[in-house]
């Protein structure tokens, strides 16, 4: 009987290591999705623009909780925020914690930003509208473009190169 009670507490204390190893090796997009409160994006966009609440849709999809905020004076929000006209969309979404994210970004790069955001950054930014990025969706259609990371001095680099599939 002891050698069957050592045999089941041995096979217990095993799954407990296991189960810590197992969280221990978490992603960063897990840990932040598993903080117990989802990450926060206030969503600057106009009352008429459908691709904006699509790009809202696939956000908290993606596990964010957008909150909209329609304005008739985007150009004043993004001014206030630093966002250049070369850099500009349709629609500005803003962490908790202040950063830019400018456009049709997608939500797993968010994220990714998020988790490890650099010193000089801003945010990000999608310039224009490309089709096939999220919230543009146009059946098979599909533009390659580029993710911005915007820098506090105004300047940019590629974060990301997003290439259609031919």
């Amino acid at each position: 009987m002891k050698y069957l009670f050592n045999k089941l507490f041995m096979l217990g204390f095993l799954i407990l290591v296991l189960s810590v190893i197992t969280t221990k090796t978490a992603t960063a997009e897990n840990i932040i999705m598993s903080s117990g409160t989802e990450p926060m994006l206030d969503v600057y966009k106009s009352p008429s623009c459908g691709c904006c609440q699509n790009w809202i849709d696939h956000a908290e999809h993606a596990g964010f909780h957008a909150t909209a905020h329609d304005t008739d004076n985007m150009s004043q929000i993004k001014a206030e925020r630093g966002i250049l006209p070369q850099y500009q969309s349709c629609h500005t979404s803003v962490s908790k914690d202040g950063f830019i994210f400018e456009g049709h970004i997608p939500a797993n790069l968010v994220k990714r930003f998020l988790a490890n955001p650099p010193a000089d950054a801003i945010g990000l930014a999608v310039p224009g509208m490309p089709m096939g990025s999220p919230g543009m969706e146009m059946g098979n259609r599909r533009d390659d473009y580029d993710v911005l990371l915007l820098k506090s001095d105004g300047t940019s680099t590629i974060f990301e190169q997003i290439i259609a599939a031919k």
